[in-house]
Formats: C-alpha cells, structure tokens, sequence
C-alpha cells in the first residue's frame, strides 16, 4: 500500500503525464475568458488554480503575473474575433457549453480551424500585452523609444509608439511554451508553432502600409520586419490654428479586426502538409509536391476538416440544423446550399424592427424613427 508520500510525490508526476499525452492544452489557456472579472489571474495561488494552463505556462504566470490580465483578455478577444470571421461559415467557433476546452475537440485534429485558432491566439496575445504597455498597466515595458528625430517630410518622431516588440516576445514565451515542451520531432507540434509565428507576423500589420519614410539612423534590427513594415502612424498637428506647421508621430498596431481579416484569408489558402525526414531533422512539406513551400505567413494544417454538417457532441460540433443562411446566394460561403449541407432550407418571414427617417439635430445628435419590416429568413432544416 502507498504511503503518503508516495502519493504527493505520483500525483504531480501523473498530472504531468496527463498534460503530456493530452493534445488540446496547448489552446486550453483560452478558458481564462470563462473566468468571472472578480477572480485574480495573478500570483502563486492563483496562477496554480488557473485550469488550462500547461506546467510552463504556469510558471509564467508566477514569475511575470502582471501580463496575465491581458492573456485574459487576449482570450476574450481570439473567441469574439473568431465568431465574427466564421459567423457565416458551416464551423462558426461556437463554444462548448462548459469546460476548459473552449472549441470542443475539434482543436485535437490539425485541421485548419486548429491553424487559424492557433494562429489567432498567438497575435492576440501580442495585441493585448502590447496595448497594455502602451496605456502603463505593465511595470516591466511601457512605449517604444527607439523611433526618434525629424523624417524626411519634416515631422517630429515623438508620442507613445506601440511597444510591439515586448508583446510578441511574451507570446512566444506564453504561447509557445506547450509546444516547446513537447519537443520538435512530431507533426503537432511544428506545425502549432509555424502557425503561431504567422499569427503574430499578422498581429502588427495593417494593409493601408501608411508608414512614414523612417530617419535613416533609425535601425530595423529591434524589430521583427513583417510587423514594423506594416505599423500604422498616428500623427498630431501643432500650429496657428491647427495649422499643421509641427506634426508629431507614433506608431501604433492596427485594429485587431484588421488581424482576423487577414488570417481569415491565410485560412482560406492553407497549405496541407506532412511531416517529412530530411536528413537529421524533420519538417512539414506540403502533401501534394506540386504546391510550393509555405511562405512563413502562411497557415499550414495536417489533417482534413470534418464536415461540420452534423450534431456531434462529443467533438463540440453543434451541426447547421436551424442556422440561418442566405437564400440569395448559391456560392458564396454563407449561401443555404453550402451552410445546411444537402438536407436543404426552408423560407420563414419575421418582423424585424429597424432604424428609419434619421435625421442629423443641431448639435450634434442622429434622431431616428422605429420602423417594422417583414424579411425572409432562411434556415436549415433539421
């Protein structure tokens, strides 16, 4: 019979163990937007509560538990921007009931929807720490510095730039830290964190490419190229009347939609690969040697997706009975005949109430009339 210390000293290895052998929990961090506002996600006690988080991942929260707020709210962020980018998609990100596992087992497969949730996470992560820097809520980091002296169009480089590099470095630390755990000879494993990489080359660009002609003493070595490249510039004119004589310019990341909208593309063109031995080490080449290598932004994935058509519980895949859809699109991705999988759709009328009559009252209000309308709705059978 064991004694007790036997059992203290089995239960953490089991545990370990446990974590090891279970393929999700490198997304289960994710179940910290489940958590209520009042319960702390920082210090040693409550970092060791925190269900969903890997050994190392742990340990980050003890030794850096300032930033954990903002993993929480990068949680709340990858779960709203994820429904927002697949709302009309057979796979809409919905939600398990209950559970640490917040995407259902679906997250288990390499599958694409694993490589854009991944990919999703990890820029997440870095938006939220970064903007946490930048309003002061983090001791160890506050606005990026380096960018300074008068561009070539003659404005000032001052203000509180992003400090992107901070928030990707503790994104690597944090979200990278399972599959780093796990080792780099699996397929997994390589491929989580390729797709981490591309989410956070995505986390910092914006496509408007409104960055300034850089003072040429102004080094690109501190940054990653992808994500500076591709920062947004946020001037504010000083002058006689706002003239504009004097600007002065920061940086800043673009909106985190901007982010999902990018990586909802990269989903659309995901490469299928295999894990490939070449020479001493392994690497994921695409499945089919007619496709080029992936670029580093790319999202690659493993396996192939189920349908999604179906109930499947099991696996948190609600299945397309009763969603709605749009008759009026036979192609499109949000068109009845592919959301509602073959069993066809049926038109319903309902009352919607909306805004009408605006009209713009000095100063400076909209006022609006209620209006009904009857609409057509669509949905699939059951």
């Amino acid at each position: 019979m064991p004694t007790v210390s036997t059992v203290n000293l089995t239960a953490p290895l089991l545990l370990l163990l446990l974590w090891a052998t279970h393929p999700t929990m490198a997304t289960n961090w994710l179940s910290l937007a489940r958590l209520p506002r009042s319960r702390p996600v920082s210090g040693a006690a409550p970092c060791a509560r925190l269900r969903g988080l890997t050994p190392g991942q742990v340990g980050v929260c003890r030794a850096r538990g300032e930033v954990m707020e903002s993993v929480r709210k990068a949680a709340e962020m990858v779960i709203e921007e994820c429904q927002h980018q697949f709302r009309n998609r057979r796979w809409n990100c919905s939600t398990t009931p209950r559970g640490i596992n917040v995407f259902g087992r679906v997250m288990n497969q390499g599958t694409r929807e694993a490589a854009f949730v991944h990919a999703l996470s990890s820029a997440a992560v870095a938006v939220a720490v970064t903007q946490a820097c930048t309003r002061g809520e983090l001791e160890r980091c506050g606005c990026d510095r380096k960018v300074r002296g008068v561009s070539p169009e003659g404005f000032q480089w001052s203000g509180c730039s992003d400090n992107l590099s901070y928030g990707v470095a503790f994104s690597q630390t944090f979200v990278d830290e399972p599959e780093r755990a796990k080792g780099l000879s699996a397929g997994r494993p390589l491929m989580n964190l390729h797709n981490n990489e591309a989410g956070r080359k995505v986390g910092g660009i914006t496509l408007h490419f409104q960055l300034c002609h850089l003072p040429p003493f102004y080094s690109l070595s501190s940054h990653p190229q992808a994500i500076l490249h591709n920062m947004q510039v946020e001037c504010k004119c000083h002058g006689v009347s706002g003239s504009c004589e004097l600007r002065t310019c920061w940086k800043v990341m673009p909106p985190f939609r901007r982010v999902g909208v990018v990586l909802k593309e990269r989903f659309d063109g995901a490469t299928e690969v295999r894990l490939t031995r070449i020479g001493s080490r392994t690497a994921l080449l695409p499945r089919d040697p007619q496709v080029k290598p992936p670029a580093a932004r790319d999202l690659l994935y493993l396996a192939p997706s189920p349908d999604f058509c179906h109930l499947d519980p099991d696996n948190g895949i609600p299945g397309t009975a009763g969603r709605r859809c749009n008759g009026t699109s036979r192609l499109a991705p949000d068109g009845c005949e592919l959301v509602c999988c073959g069993p066809g759709y049926r038109a319903g009328r309902a009352e919607v109430v909306q805004r009408c009559s605006c009209k713009f009252s000095w100063c400076c209000s909209v006022r609006c009339q209620q209006c009904k309308n009857t609409v057509t709705i669509h949905t699939c059978r059951v």
